[in-house]
């Protein structure tokens, strides 16, 4: 019996540059739809240049290092820190400009997630239903037959056409469906996003346990589809987008049929997301109006009492490690004094959100994932970072 991936299903980019042009490039690549930016004025982020290229930042292992050189060593893209709603610091990699579109590769579930979040507030859609409620034809499957709660705190137990269950491989089987040029030769798998999710099989009871798996997403983004009437680009416009203040439209990647990418496929200029982090930290206010349910956001930053989303690691963590951080609506919250909570991605890509530190940080980075290029300790360098400009003393993550 095979106890392993594939390896055709288990390969990853191994070049910064690779990657680099990878996640710059899927409006050129791939079919895409608009996420609408709205019709209302650009929130204008004021700069108050701090210079923090010589802060020392330090580490989990190793000596300490500056700022600067952390982002030269971690493959970065461009980074955005905003105090108190000014921007302190920002910085692009030649040759990617600040009005640049950025694939934010899994940051993209936060993002429904908030508008899903959103949804539930406004009663079009109810976490207790099951997700066959909205969607009939996915019943019998495995997300089909899961709560809409439970596909948003990523706890359902589910295998693809009856393979044993890894993660990186089955995240590499979503992206052949949704991309053929991603598809190796003589692939013959699903073809689309939907047929992917017919194939998922439930392996054991959901609301059970946290697992972290792309599924879940897209399930919830055909709930909030099916709902509404509506296209995912639509929602995230009318619900977000067009309410931060943007600058410049969003984009989702699209499968053959036209379906968005809801775990991985929005795309968004780096200001931009750090503007949707500003009025999170803001508890939905933008400047003198609530541009977002302030009940939603200020939820998203509050620990997780019980359930399988209280006591989580990341995806990529070490599986002996301290479960130490929440999980809901796919937010990672962080259970610090300052109710920080962050969107994460692969390669480099976070939203550090600090209402505490009163500190929003926007990254974007190329880097290669491989157990031998260690992950640079980007959340404990926003602490420091939120320390540095507040004058507290520096609280490391729990």
């Amino acid at each position: 019996m095979r106890t392993g991936p594939d390896l055709t299903w288990a390969r990853g980019l191994t070049d910064p540059a690779d990657v680099r042009r990878y996640l710059t490039s899927r409006r050129e690549t791939m079919p895409t739809r608009r996420v609408w930016r709205g019709r209302g004025g650009v929130w204008e982020l004021p700069a108050a240049p701090t210079d923090l290229s010589g802060l020392p930042i330090e580490r989990l292992r190793g000596r300490p290092e500056t700022f600067k050189r952390m982002l030269e060593t971690s493959d970065t893209d461009g980074i955005a820190v905003v105090h108190r709603g000014h921007v302190v610091h920002e910085y692009h990699r030649p040759g990617f400009a600040a009005h640049d579109p950025h694939l934010t590769t899994s940051m993209t579930k936060s993002v429904v997630g908030l508008a899903a979040a959103i949804l539930v507030h406004d009663g079009v859609v109810d976490r207790r239903h099951p997700a066959s409620r909205y969607v009939p034809e996915a019943a019998g499957t495995a997300f089909g037959d899961a709560r809409v709660d439970d596909l948003l705190h990523m706890s359902t137990r589910v295998s693809y056409s009856g393979r044993i269950y890894h993660r990186r491989a089955e995240a590499q089987r979503l992206l052949a469906a949704v991309s053929p040029s991603a598809r190796p030769f003589g692939y013959t798998g699903p073809g689309s996003i939907r047929e992917h999710l017919a194939t998922a099989r439930t392996t054991g009871p959901a609301g059970a346990e946290f697992r972290y798996e792309n599924g879940n997403v897209e399930m919830v983004a055909e709930v909030l589809r099916r709902a509404t009437g509506t296209t995912l680009a639509d929602l995230v416009g009318e619900l977000v987008w067009s309410r931060i203040g943007a600058e410049e439209d969003g984009y989702f990647v699209l499968d053959s049929d036209g379906t968005e990418m809801a775990s991985g496929g929005f795309c968004a200029t780096l200001r931009d997301v750090a503007r949707l982090g500003e009025v999170l930290r803001c508890g939905g206010a933008l400047g003198g109006r609530q541009a977002l349910p302030a009940a939603v956001v200020t939820g998203l930053g509050a620990r997780v009492p019980t359930g399988p989303g209280a006591r989580v690691r990341p995806p990529n963590a070490s599986p002996d490690s301290r479960s130490t951080l929440s999980y809901r609506d796919y937010w990672w919250v962080l259970d610090d004094p300052f109710g920080s909570y962050t969107a994460t991605g692969i390669h480099g890509q976070m939203l550090f959100v600090s209402p505490g530190l009163e500190l929003v940080v926007a990254l974007y980075g190329s880097r290669v994932e491989s157990p031998s290029v260690p992950a640079p300790a980007f959340v404990l360098a926003c602490y420091q970072i939120g320390a540095h400009l507040g004058a507290f003393e520096p609280v490391p993550p729990p």
